[in-house]
C-alpha cells in the first residue's frame, strides 16, 4: 500500500482539479487545513518520539536542517507543498525547477512510510491537495496537457521511490534516523504553514478549527 496509496492521491488530486477550482473552494481549503493538522500530529506523535529513542544527540540538527531544506525548496516551488502558487501560467517553458523541488520534496517523504501506517495516511491526505493545486496550474498554463502529465507521472512516482530505496538499499536504511529527522523538519515546515495560513489575518473561523481539532484527535486515537 505504501507504493499504491501515493498514487492515488496524486490521481484523486488531478480529478479534483477537473471539477472544483482548489485555491477557491472552502471544501478544498478544509481538506487542507485537516491534512495539515493530521500530518503535523502524525510528525509529532509517532516521527518525533522514534527519532529521539535511537539516542543520537545529532537529531536535532538534521531536524533543523529538513526545516531549512524545506524553506529552500519552497523558494523554488513559490508553496505548492502547503496549497499555493505563485508562479506564471502565461509561461511555455516546462518548469523544470519546479518538478525538481517538488521531487526532492516527495523522494523524502516516502523514507519513513514503512514504519507508520498513520503517517503514510497524513502523506497521502497531504498529498492530495497538493496535487489537486498543482494539477489545476498545469492544466491552466501554456506547457500543453503531454508535458503536464509527464510532469504529474514523475511527481507522483517520487514518494514510492523514496519507499522503495529505503526498503531495498542497505546504504540507505543505514541513515534512517538521520532521513527521519529531515523529513520531521519538512513535516514540520509544511503542516505548520498551512495551518498558520488558514487563519489568514488572524481571523476566528470556527468551522477551519473544528478541521483542525479533528485532524489533531484522529491522529491521536488513531
Amino acid at each position: 500500500m505504501i507504493y499504491i496509496l501515493p498514487l492515488l492521491a496524486v490521481l484523486i488530486g488531478f480529478i479534483i482539479s477537473l471539477f472544483l477550482k482548489p485555491s477557491s473552494s472552502k471544501r478544498f481549503q478544509f481538506l487542507l487545513s485537516f491534512s495539515g493538522a493530521y500530518l503535523l500530529s502524525v510528525t509529532v506523535f509517532e516521527l518525533f518520539p522514534e527519532v529521539y529513542r535511537s539516542g543520537n544527540e545529532q537529531v536535532g540538527i538534521f531536524i533543523m536542517m529538513g526545516l531549512l531544506l524545506q524553506i529552500v525548496l519552497e523558494f523554488i516551488s513559490k508553496g505548492v507543498e502547503h496549497g499555493h502558487m505563485h508562479l506564471d501560467k502565461q509561461t511555455n517553458k516546462f518548469p523544470l525547477l519546479l518538478l525538481i523541488s517538488l521531487s526532492i520534496h516527495s523522494l523524502l517523504e516516502g523514507f519513513p512510510l514503512e514504519q507508520s501506517e498513520h503517517l503514510l495516511h497524513g502523506v497521502v491526505i497531504h498529498k492530495i491537495p497538493v496535487a489537486a493545486i498543482l494539477s489545476a496550474f498545469l492544466l491552466n498554463s501554456k506547457i500543453g496537457k503531454p508535458k503536464a502529465i509527464i510532469f504529474l507521472g514523475i511527481f507522483a512516482l517520487m514518494t514510492p521511490l523514496g519507499s522503495w530505496l529505503q526498503a531495498n538499499i542497505l546504504e540507505i536504511s543505514a541513515y534512517g534516523t538521520y532521513i527521519n529527522a529531515i523529513v520531521i523538519g519538512i513535516f514540520l515546515h509544511v503542516s505548520t504553514t498551512i495551518l498558520f495560513e488558514a487563519s489568514k489575518n488572524h481571523s476566528f473561523n470556527a468551522a477551519k478549527l473544528g478541521v483542525i481539532i479533528f485532524g489533531i484527535a484522529l491522529a491521536y486515537f488513531l
